[in-house]
């Protein structure tokens, strides 16, 4: 039997399995890193994933002529970091920006290695990211939600990346979309603050990043990976274009 058209799965591992084959990929990490690339993106930014803020990132940075995001509790004023907040207030059009994450920034670099074109979702984008999807004509699509991490390295699903995952489903055609995918799809979205990971960044004083997450459809970003960075894509950017 031939897999679905629209396919949704959790984590690297998940998204390995259902991006085979796919033209594209959308990865789903609501609290921060989709969250974080879409307001980038609104600010004119372009952001590089990297995996982790470990001894490399700096030069990673420095060799592509980008700022190196910091922890949250790191910043100090004008940093970037993953929180949201600070790409808000100090984005400006055409600032580079390296954005380190375990999770989703890991996820779509990992993914990106393909043939698929990977995408960056959240509760922010997923309207537009599903209208740029469906202009895209008769193509595959695997949606992953990110997840967060166990203390002992084990996927934790989260709630959220469901959230954020069903609302670029809804807005696709699941004709021929996977079980997962058209339960997923079912999912309605609560209340963030509530959530684990957004008690945690509440707790650590970073309220605003649960709100700003929590902005459903206000932004029309579509963060397309392209050599390694985000950027809004080219008016003609199309799958058809590229492969």
């Amino acid at each position: 039997m031939p897999e679905a058209r629209i396919r949704f799965e959790w984590g690297l591992t998940g998204g390995r399995a259902v991006s085979a084959g796919a033209d594209i990929v959308v990865v789903v990490d609501v609290l921060s890193f989709t969250t974080s690339v879409s307001v980038a993106l609104d600010a004119g930014m372009v952001v590089l994933p990297y995996r982790w803020n470990d001894g490399t990132a700096a030069r990673f940075a420095q060799e592509r002529k980008a700022a190196l995001a910091v922890g949250r509790r790191a910043a100090g004023p004008r940093d970037f970091s993953l929180s949201p907040v600070t790409l808000r207030r100090w984005g400006t059009p055409g600032a580079r920006v390296v954005l380190p994450s375990p999770n989703g920034s890991t996820i779509a670099l990992a993914l990106g290695c393909g043939r698929a074109r990977v995408v960056a979702a959240a509760l922010r984008n997923a309207p537009a990211v599903a209208r740029w999807i469906s202009a895209q004509g008769d193509v595959t699509v695997a949606v992953v939600a990110g997840g967060e991490h166990w203390p002992d390295g084990t996927l934790r699903p989260a709630v959220e990346d469901l959230w954020g995952a069903a609302a670029v489903l809804r807005e696709l055609d699941l004709t021929d979309a996977s079980p997962e995918a058209r339960t997923a799809a079912a999912a309605q979205p609560g209340d963030l603050a509530a959530t684990v990971s957004g008690r945690e960044l509440i707790n650590g004083g970073f309220p605003h990043d649960v709100a700003i997450a929590a902005e459903a459809g206000s932004s029309a970003a579509v963060p397309v990976l392209v050599d390694g960075e985000f950027r809004l894509p080219e008016v003609r950017d199309t799958v058809t274009d590229v492969y």
